[in-house]
């Protein structure tokens, strides 16, 4: 089983950054691709960004394609959102999850962490 925590949320400024976290429980994290997801209030939840099980491969929505890093450290259990330059439109819940990168399935989801960018 693999439980994940979301931290590093709060209050910013637009054109400022937040870095958020993924930590991971659980010895079969490494096998997962890891997604952010984040939704916005009366909005769907939608892709953000996600990275392979190896760290060698990532993509990312377009709408922060430029803007955000997603990173992972097998050693630590842990996966990492650096967020610059945000926007009012990047306000949302953000969630990490633990899946398959070819099917884009995910079977572990975190609580969510909130992030608010003001304008």
């Amino acid at each position: 089983q693999v439980q994940l925590v979301e931290s590093g949320g709060g209050l910013v400024q637009a054109g400022k950054s937040l870095r958020l976290s993924c930590a991971a429980s659980g010895r079969t994290f490494n096998w997962y691709a890891v997604g952010w997801f984040r939704q916005a209030p009366g909005k769907e939840r939608e892709f953000v960004a996600r990275i392979t099980w190896s760290g060698d491969s990532t993509d990312y929505a377009d709408s922060v394609k430029g803007r955000f890093t997603i990173s992972r450290d097998n050693a630590k259990n842990t996966v990492s959102l650096q967020m610059n330059s945000l926007k009012p439109e990047d306000t949302a819940v953000y969630y990490c999850a633990a899946g398959n990168w070819r099917t884009s399935f995910y079977v572990h989801w975190g609580q969510g962490t909130e992030v608010t960018v003001s304008s």
